[in-house]
C-alpha cells in the first residue's frame, strides 16, 4: 500500500500535496500499531528505498506535463504540481502510437524501395557481381530471312503472350495521344532558322540501291561484335551485363510493338526525323482522332515529347517485377537499329544547335556556368537575347573545357546531345541488328526500311544534308590546345572504336 501513496497505479491522478498527505497518515497509523522506534526508521529507509527505485515520475503543469524526479518533490508540493505515473490509459496510448508509428515507418519504406528501383531498375537485386562480363555475342540470323526467333523457355513464351495482349490494347487505345488539330499540319520551313543550322535538306531524294549494302551492315556489326569481345579494349561501364544498366539509363530505347522494333535514338544523329518514324509505325500518336501517316506531319514539339514514345525505362511502373524479363524478351526478339556519327562532328553539331542560336534552356543550364567558370564572367544577363545582344556567348574552346573537367559529371551525367553513344545504347551489351551511320544516312534509311518490311507503309523524310562536315573539323578545333583535343579522342574513344571511325590523326599531333 505504500507506493499507492507515492501517486502509483490507480491514484496516479491524485496531487503531489494529497499523497503526501497519504503517506503521513500511513505513517501516523505504523505509530498507532506500536512499531518501536527502530523498526519505524527500518520501516521509513524501505520506503525510501522503494522511492528511489522509481525511475521518474510526470508532473503535470496546468495541462501539459514535465518530468521530475524524486528530489523535487517538495518543490512540486510547494508550486502546486502534480504527479501522476503512468496510467493503463496511457500504456494504451503510447502502445498505439508506436503501432501508427511503425504503420507509416513501413508505408515510407515501401515507396523509398519503389522509387529506388524505379530509378536504379532491378540490377541490383539479381544474384551476380555489379560488374560482370557479359556473355559471349552469338551470331543472329540476318533479319528479314523470315526465320522465327524461338524463345528459351516455356516462362518467356508465356509471358511474351502475356504482355503482347496487353500491349495490343495499349496501341489500341492507351498510348494513343491526341494532339490538337492546329498544329497537326504544321511541317518545318526553311524559315526556321534552328532547321537550317541542322541543315535539313526538304527535296526529295531516290536512295540507293547497292548490292554491297548487306556486306557494309555486317562489317559494321562485326567491329561492334569484335572490340565488345576483346578484352584489352576497355571502357568504363563495357564490362557489365544488361542487368546492370540502371533503368534511367534505358530511357533511349523506343519500342515499337506493332512492327517488333527498338530504336536507341542518338541525338544530333538525325533522331527527330526516326522518332517521326517511329510514331508512324507504333500509331502513338493521333491527328484529329487519326494516326498520323506521314512522319513530316507530326510537329517537332510533340517528336521531343517523352510522353510520346514508349521507352525501356517505363517498363517497372507497367509490368512491375516482369520488366527485365520482359526487356529480353524483346531485345531477342525484335530488330534494334541504332545511327551514329563521327564523334567530333556530333560535337561540333551539338555546340551549334545549342549554343549558337538563342535556347533559353541550354543557356541558363549550361552557357552561364560555362561563361562564369571559364570566361571569369561574374556578372550575366538573366536571359539569351539580353546575353547574345551583348555580344556574351558560350565559344567552341569553353565547351570542350566544360567537357573535359572533372567536375563536370561529379554534378550532374553529360547532357544527351554530348553524351557517348555507348553510354546513350549500351552496344556491348545489346546486339544491334542495323548499325546506320549518318554519313551514309539516304542509303541505309532505305536498307533499313526494307529490312522492317515497312517501306511501302512510308519513307524516311527527306534527308539530312550534312553542313556539319568532317572537313570542318581542322576549322573548328583549330584554335583548341592539343593536349586539350588529345583528352577529348580519350573520352569519346570508345565511340569512335566500336563505329568504325578513323582516329583523327591530324587533330592529334602537331
Amino acid at each position: 500500500m505504500v507506493p499507492v501513496a507515492w501517486g502509483i497505479g490507480p491514484y496516479g491522478e491524485k496531487s503531489l500535496a494529497e499523497d503526501i498527505r497519504i503517506s503521513s497518515l500511513l505513517v501516523s497509523h505504523t505509530r498507532l500499531l506500536g512499531l518501536s522506534k527502530q523498526r519505524e526508521s527500518r520501516y521509513t529507509e524501505k520506503l525510501k528505498l522503494l522511492i528511489r527505485q522509481l525511475n521518474k515520475i510526470q508532473l503535470v503543469e496546468g495541462g501539459g506535463a514535465r518530468e521530475c524526479s524524486v528530489q523535487s518533490l517538495h518543490e512540486a508540493q510547494v508550486k502546486g504540481y502534480g504527479c501522476q505515473g503512468p496510467t493503463s490509459t496511457d500504456r494504451m496510448t503510447k502502445t498505439r502510437l508506436f503501432r501508427l508509428w511503425l504503420v507509416l515507418g513501413s508505408v515510407f519504406m515501401i515507396l523509398l524501395i519503389i522509387v529506388y528501383w524505379d530509378n536504379v531498375g532491378t540490377a541490383h537485386f539479381y544474384l551476380h557481381t555489379s560488374f560482370s562480363r557479359p556473355h559471349a555475342l552469338e551470331p543472329l540470323p540476318t533479319p528479314g530471312q523470315g526465320e522465327e526467333k524461338e524463345f528459351t523457355s516455356d516462362v518467356d513464351e508465356f509471358l511474351e503472350k502475356l504482355f503482347s495482349a496487353g500491349m495490343k490494347q495499349n496501341v489500341l487505345s492507351g498510348r494513343k495521344t491526341e494532339q490538337p488539330s492546329q498544329l497537326a499540319s504544321s511541317r518545318p520551313v526553311l524559315s526556321n532558322m534552328e532547321e537550317r543550322v541542322r541543315g535539313y535538306d526538304w527535296s526529295t531524294h531516290d536512295a540507293q540501291q547497292s548490292p554491297d549494302l548487306d556486306r557494309r551492315q555486317a562489317e559494321r556489326r562485326s567491329v561492334l561484335r569484335e572490340f565488345c569481345a576483346n578484352a584489352s579494349f576497355v571502357f568504363p561501364t563495357k564490362e557489365r551485363s544488361f542487368d546492370d544498366i540502371p533503368n534511367y539509363e534505358l530511357n533511349h530505347l523506343i519500342v515499337d510493338d506493332r512492327h517488333g522494333v527498338i530504336y536507341c535514338y542518338v541525338p544530333k544523329v538525325a533522331c527527330t526525323n526516326w522518332k517521326r518514324v517511329m510514331i508512324v509505325l507504333s500509331e502513338s500518336l493521333l491527328d484529329q482522332g487519326a494516326p498520323y501517316r506521314d512522319p513530316l506531319d507530326i510537329p517537332r514539339e510533340y517528336v521531343h515529347n517523352s510522353s510520346t514514345h514508349l521507352t525501356f525505362n517505363k517498363f517497372w511502373r507497367r509490368y512491375g517485377k516482369f520488366s527485365r524479363h520482359l526487356m529480353k524478351i524483346k531485345l531477342k526478339k525484335y530488330t534494334k537499329f541504332l545511327f551514329v556519327r563521327d564523334p567530333f562532328v556530333r560535337l561540333i553539331s551539338a555546340f551549334r544547335s545549342k549554343f549558337e542560336l538563342e535556347n533559353e534552356e541550354f543557356y541558363r543550364k549550361f552557357a552561364i556556368p560555362m561563361l562564369k567558370m571559364y570566361s571569369n564572367h561574374t556578372s550575366l544577363p538573366a536571359s539569351v537575347s539580353e546575353a547574345f545582344s551583348a555580344g556574351l556567348k558560350v565559344s567552341f574552346a569553353n565547351f570542350i573545357q566544360y567537357l573535359l573537367d572533372p567536375h563536370t559529371e561529379k554534378l550532374a551525367p553529360f547532357n544527351e546531345h554530348w553524351r557517348q553513344v555507348h553510354r546513350l545504347c549500351h552496344p556491348c551489351q545489346i546486339d544491334y541488328d542495323f548499325v546506320g551511320k549518318l554519313e551514309t544516312l539516304d542509303q541505309d534509311a532505305a536498307q533499313l526500311l526494307r529490312l522492317l518490311k515497312v517501306d511501302k507503309l512510308l519513307h524516311f523524310p527527306p534527308s539530312y544534308r550534312n553542313r556539319t562536315a568532317s572537313s570542318w573539323e581542322e576549322d573548328w578545333f583549330a584554335k583548341i590546345p592539343l593536349a586539350w583535343r588529345q583528352q577529348l579522342y580519350k573520352l569519346y574513344e570508345a565511340d569512335f572504336v566500336l563505329f568504325g571511325y578513323p582516329k583523327p590523326e591530324n587533330l592529334l599531333r602537331d
